[in-house]
């Protein structure tokens, strides 16, 4: 595999004709483009990226519409992954992130004790405390209202209701999203993302009823 040098020229045009068109025959006669310029690029900057956080993969073109409203056939971005680290190319441009994207009920009853515990929730306050200052945004499905059973003066109210805690960062379709520079934004918020990850390996780990 060549080395990672920026996502093709046609990367986001692709995506852009995908939103426009996101048919059979567009994606038949643009999979020449998407091989080229959006799936090689991104199984080489996997690749740059494996030594210092692992094997990665590149998730599937195609959406599951089997319990979808929406029946279009194409997802209108390409994901990488080197779990808990993620990474996203499309009309929008790049975008990297690390956490959990979505907790099993088992992760999030794992999660909110840990969060309640005051050494443990204090030290998730911090870490995320640092990723913002540093740039990055935290993301992930939250309540409306917070948790049964938690004071509303809780000091981590705000980290109790979240079912899912991720940070991340983005950028518009920019001359680096084609450069070999690319690969060290990725790099930049997957490490500045790693005390997330451990914390979340450590306290709240993989779910005990995976999904089959």
């Amino acid at each position: 595999m060549s080395a990672f040098s920026g996502f093709g020229d046609g990367a986001v045009e692709f995506y852009d004709g995908l939103e426009a068109d996101n048919s059979k025959a567009y994606w038949t006669d643009q999979k020449a483009v998407y091989d080229e310029h959006v799936r090689g690029p991104m199984l080489a900057l996997l690749a740059e990226l494996e030594p210092e956080f692992g094997a990665g993969k590149v998730f599937r073109p195609y959406r599951d519409v089997r319990f979808s409203a929406d029946k279009t056939p194409y997802k209108t971005h390409c994901g990488g992954y080197a779990s808990p680290f993620y990474v996203q190319v499309g009309s929008d441009g790049l975008m990297a992130a690390c956490g959990y994207y979505a907790m099993a009920p088992d992760q999030v009853a794992r999660y909110r004790t840990a969060v309640d515990d005051e050494r443990r929730g204090e030290e998730l306050r911090r870490i995320v405390a640092t990723a913002e200052k540093a740039g990055l945004e935290i993301g992930g499905e939250t309540l409306k209202t917070r948790p049964k059973g938690v004071a509303p003066e809780h000091p981590r109210l705000e980290l109790l209701r979240h079912k899912g805690l991720h940070v991340r960062r983005r950028w518009g379709p920019d001359d680096v999203l084609h450069e070999p520079g690319c690969v060290d934004r990725v790099r930049e918020v997957w490490r500045a993302g790693r005390p997330l990850a451990e914390w979340l390996a450590d306290h709240v780990g993989p779910s005990e009823n995976p999904r089959r």
